[in-house]
């Protein structure tokens, strides 16, 4: 099957990021959409293959990356300084890419203690299209019952309070504040070790490579 050109990718008539600026309207989290350069946008769309009438396409196209609650949980784009990782990039379906990093699933965004979000497509156990979560604290792909558009609405309005409450310290935002888009937060003891507190182990800043390679190779 041939690959759809960018204009029968770009859907003029029902642009997907209508429906994302309309939840950033309503948000409880922060929120901030990063720009992008427009040449990045396009190739980050045309290597996709997903049209801009779905969200997922509309943040590929036109933002750099969505980052919630001062870039606590990142959603991936077609990359920009702030988060120079395009979803595109980061899957390894580019020419400049490696080789797919998670076959059978798409990864669409991360946080900053090595959780990491994929939507499905047959190579994660469980329902096509949903988003999984490989959550550092268990080191699984966990199921969230959420298609990607209804993941986003989840990341800008719901509870991460609650979702996060066993990964967070006092004083989280000062400290991740210094985190880039190409780093994450290594605790030691890990998340799914016996230990102390969250507040009480050792953290440090980590290529979120690493984290990957770690979390990603436990559960394998």
């Amino acid at each position: 099957m041939a690959a759809r050109t960018l204009q029968e990718l770009v859907d003029e008539t029902e642009p997907g990021m209508d429906l994302v600026r309309s939840w950033t309207a309503s948000a409880r989290n922060s929120i901030e959409c990063l720009p992008c350069d427009p040449a990045e946008g396009e190739r980050t769309l045309l290597a996709l293959q997903v049209t801009t009438r779905s969200p997922m396409g509309a943040i590929a196209y036109e933002t750099g990356g969505i980052l919630i609650d001062g870039g606590w949980l990142r959603i991936l784009g077609a990359g920009c300084p702030e988060l120079p990782r395009s979803i595109a990039d980061w899957n390894g379906v580019t020419a400049q890419a490696t080789p797919h990093r998670l076959p059978g699933a798409c990864l669409v965004g991360d946080d900053v203690v090595g959780g990491f979000f994929a939507v499905n497509g047959g190579g994660l156990k469980g329902k096509r299209g949903n988003v999984f979560y490989l959550a550092p604290d268990t080191l699984r792909w966990e199921d969230m019952d959420l298609s990607y558009s209804d993941w986003v609405y989840w990341a800008f309005t719901g509870d991460l309070s609650k979702f996060y409450e066993n990964a967070r310290w006092p004083g989280w935002e000062r400290e991740i504040a210094t985190v880039d888009g190409l780093s994450g937060i290594l605790i030691f003891p890990f998340l799914w070790a016996e230990g102390p507190p969250v507040a009480q182990r050792t953290r440090n800043a980590v290529p979120i490579e690493e984290l990957w390679d770690f979390h990603a190779s436990q559960n394998r």
